[in-house]
């Protein structure tokens, strides 16, 4: 089987419950909970694999501040190899406030960019690299020195080490897209953007052309997660794309991390040779299973169970 280091954004997250109304200046509001939670796409992606049984590896830079020793700790707990974390005494870690007004369901953030935002390849320790077979960059468009010209040099250094290269993006509230990701693409062996980034990034509106664009740019395979319609999966640029439907799940509870594990699915079943359009059914799966539980590692199923869930559906 082989090993995937995720590389990018790791995030403390503290969430205070209920913020039905904010007090004025100078005064105090009570609530009934603020807690600590692990945060990030390269994170999520990482402790899910784990709890697929693929071997993960976190690679990205924290503070040495509390939160950046709570979200290691939490890690090395959950079983992902933290040797690739760069510890930076100069930064404070990444971090969200998250405030929950559960009369709406809404979601008011406060976030410091912090660590992510200083993260380079220099940050980075090639020997770890070396120790893993699939490459997986995350966060893309929230990391601000690693984005552009970097994230090509190191994807150009991964493709020349032999690993398989993978790449998904966030949104980018800079507007600059292409022109951040366009020199990287020629080393991304699979791209999996969602459909509302991938029409950013393509300047298209059906899948079938977003793709042709990310294969003009040098892209090897492209999967589109499409949400609840499922994903677009097309293996090269001369082949007919595929798109596989998602899974229904009544009542939903939280989409929180849905995209991340649908990346994390593909990528276990990637780990163990399955065929592409099986590695996208597994991504179909483990979003399914995400959705069923608060937060974006909760609802994570062990690989036999998503296999089964995927036997019973069909």
């Amino acid at each position: 089987m082989k090993k995937v280091a995720c590389v990018g954004i790791l995030v403390a997250d503290v969430i205070v419950r209920p913020v039905n109304e904010y007090p004025d200046k100078g005064l105090l509001a009570r609530v009934d909970s603020i807690t600590v939670h692990l945060g990030g796409n390269a994170m999520t992606a990482a402790v899910n694999l784990r709890k697929l049984g693929t071997s993960s590896t976190l690679i990205g830079k924290v503070g040495c501040d509390m939160f950046g020793e709570f979200l290691v700790g939490c890690l090395k707990e959950e079983g992902v190899n933290t040797d690739g974390i760069f510890r930076d005494e100069n930064v404070q870690t990444s971090a969200s406030v998250l405030m929950l007004d559960e009369k709406t369901g809404e979601r008011t953030i406060l976030h410091c960019t912090g660590s992510n935002a200083a993260l380079t390849v220099d940050d980075i320790d090639f020997g770890v690299i070396a120790e893993n077979d699939i490459v997986f960059v995350t966060g893309t468009f929230l990391m601000d020195r690693f984005d552009g010209a970097e994230t090509a040099e190191f994807l150009r250094k991964c493709k020349e080490m032999g690993k398989i290269t993978a790449l998904d993006v966030c949104w980018d509230a800079k507007g600059k897209w292409g022109e951040l990701l366009d020199p990287a693409m020629p080393y991304i062996d699979y791209f999996l953007p969602s459909i509302d980034e991938a029409k950013m990034l393509a300047g298209r509106e059906e899948v079938e052309k977003m793709a042709d664009v990310f294969f003009d740019k040098g892209v090897k395979h492209v999967v589109i997660k499409c949400g609840s319609r499922g994903c677009y999966c097309r293996f090269e640029r001369n082949a007919e794309g595929v798109m596989i439907p998602a899974f229904r799940i009544e009542n939903p509870v939280d989409t929180t991390g849905a995209g991340d594990s649908f990346c994390s699915g593909f990528l276990a079943a990637l780990s163990r040779g399955e065929d592409f359009l099986d590695c996208a059914e597994m991504g179909n799966a483990t979003g399914a299973f995400c959705v069923t539980q608060k937060g974006a590692t909760s609802g994570t199923p062990t690989y036999e169970e998503a296999k089964k869930f995927i036997k019973e559906r069909k």
